[in-house]
This record gives structure tokens, C-alpha cells and sequence, in this order.
């Protein structure tokens, strides 16, 4: 099962989910011990394509890092926190969470774009 590790120790992720904005990018790093990569992938598998079904959920993208690296990134666009917060609260999404292999760690963590001038739009 896998575990949670705040990105942000003073932003947690439950106080981010008590906001009202939209659209947000949830970031989710996994740790995972290298041999339990094929588990991992399996089970993030099942989590987006359960994901993919509820209102708001615009789109995500996995990565991994390379040269062997144990260390995944999930980048997923939502239409706004209640709807990221519905999918994550609901009873049969948690539940999948005991399907990842126990050395997993995840740190989930919701941001907006920003706008900075000449570089990067916020829309």
C-alpha cells in the first residue's frame, strides 16, 4: 500500500483541498523501489483510467525519470479542487491505493499556472 509524503510541509494537501479555484494541475511524485516499478505502473494504470471517468477530470501524463530511476511524476489537469477532491475522497479510488507496492511513497500536491510576463501565460 502506498505511502503519502507532504510536497509541502506548511501546504498540505487536505488544506488545498478546502480551496475553490480552478483549473489545477495536481503534481504526484512516486518513490518506488526499482523492482516494484512494473507494480507500480500497474496500479497507477487502474488509478487513471478510474480517474478518467469522473466530471472534471481534463487529462494526465506519467513520467518517469531515467537511467533507471525509481522516481515517477503524474501531471493531471483538472477543471477545478471540487472536482479533484470528489474523485480523491471517493471511497473506491482510496481503496486502489492497496494495490501499489509497499515501498511506494507519494506526494501529491495541487498549483495554477502563472503568468510570467514574455515567458509563460497562465491560461
Amino acid at each position: 500500500m502506498l505511502q503519502i509524503s507532504e510536497m509541502d510541509d506548511r501546504v498540505t494537501l487536505n488544506s488545498q483541498l478546502s480551496n475553490e479555484v480552478g483549473p489545477v494541475v495536481l503534481i504526484n511524485t512516486f518513490r518506488v523501489a526499482t523492482e516494484d516499478a512494473d507494480q507500480l505502473l500497474d496500479a497507477w494504470a487502474a488509478d487513471a483510467a478510474y480517474l478518467k471517468t469522473k466530471p472534471g477530470f481534463i487529462s494526465t501524463q506519467l513520467h518517469r525519470g531515467i537511467a533507471g530511476s525509481g522516481v515517477f511524476l503524474n501531471y493531471a489537469i483538472w477543471e477545478s479542487v471540487e472536482a479533484f477532491r470528489n474523485a480523491f475522497g471517493d471511497p473506491h479510488f482510496q481503496a486502489k491505493f492497496a494495490q501499489y507496492p509497499d515501498s511506494t511513497v507519494a506526494s501529491p500536491h495541487l498549483f495554477q499556472k502563472v503568468a510570467v510576463s514574455g515567458i509563460c501565460v497562465d491560461r
